[in-house]
């Protein structure tokens, strides 16, 4: 941890920053995360990784001592759901995404399956996340979001996944929902297919309890030197 950051402050804000792990082999999936763990406490797993290596994606991480956070935005029938997300608690993840599209059944069948999965395997419950816009959808109407917001709260989901401008009235919304961000891009950077992008000081000052980043870091020539700058930026903000 740069000693810049002090190091109370530095693990404070390790904990509210996500990794992407974007690939579809879990060997480098495992070497991006032990040389970036001084940074993150988060390991995300998308649809590629878990779609290439399965649950061994999630057990993996999750034994190394790292949160997952399954980001696999389940959207189907209730019943269908309901017995994925019961499989999916199993597995040991700490977060996992449901579409709030889908509505309060489907993501209230999610919820009971999520928890039921977790207390069978003799887990702790994960946080049910209910995606509200995607960041790469810039056209969205303005009454979507606190639809969806209200559609999570009903249905008993523990958290939301929001772009940073979208936090604050989430947050007015449903305080004690948890807000994760991604499309967190360093000011400068390339937002990629980001049409909602922010900076990760935007994004924590906006309330956000959980930043997701990816390619700002993984795709940096120098992976370390961006993860240290990015926490020494937030810890400076803060």
């Amino acid at each position: 941890m740069p000693e810049t950051a002090g190091p109370a402050a530095a693990t404070d804000i390790r904990k509210c920053l996500a990794l992407v792990l974007d690939t579809d082999d879990l060997v480098e999936a495992l070497r991006l995360a032990q040389e970036l763990e001084p940074w993150f406490s988060v390991a995300k797993v998308g649809l590629e990784l878990f779609s290439a290596e399965g649950p061994e994606a999630v057990s993996a991480l999750a034994e190394r001592g790292w949160r997952v956070f399954l980001d696999v935005k389940l959207h189907d029938i209730p019943t269908t759901v309901n017995k994925a997300s019961r499989a999916l608690g199993a597995l040991g993840a700490s977060y996992l995404t449901m579409h709030a599209s889908g509505g309060v059944a489907m993501l209230r069948a999610g919820v009971e399956g999520l928890a039921q999965g977790a207390e069978r395997a003799g887990l702790a419950p994960p946080v049910s996340l209910a995606v509200t816009v995607l960041t790469s959808d810039g056209d969205a109407p303005p009454h979507i979001l606190g639809k969806r917001v209200a559609t999570a709260l009903e249905a008993g989901c523990g958290g939301i996944v929001c772009a940073a401008a979208d936090v604050r009235e989430a947050k007015l919304l449903a305080p004690r929902l948890v807000a994760v961000v991604p499309g967190i891009r360093p000011a400068g950077s390339d937002t990629h297919d980001q049409a909602r992008a922010a900076t990760p000081e935007a994004a924590l000052a906006a309330g956000a309890d959980l930043l997701v980043v990816g390619r700002a870091v993984t795709a940096a020539p120098d992976r370390t030197a961006a993860a240290a700058a990015l926490v020494a930026g937030l810890t400076a903000a803060g």
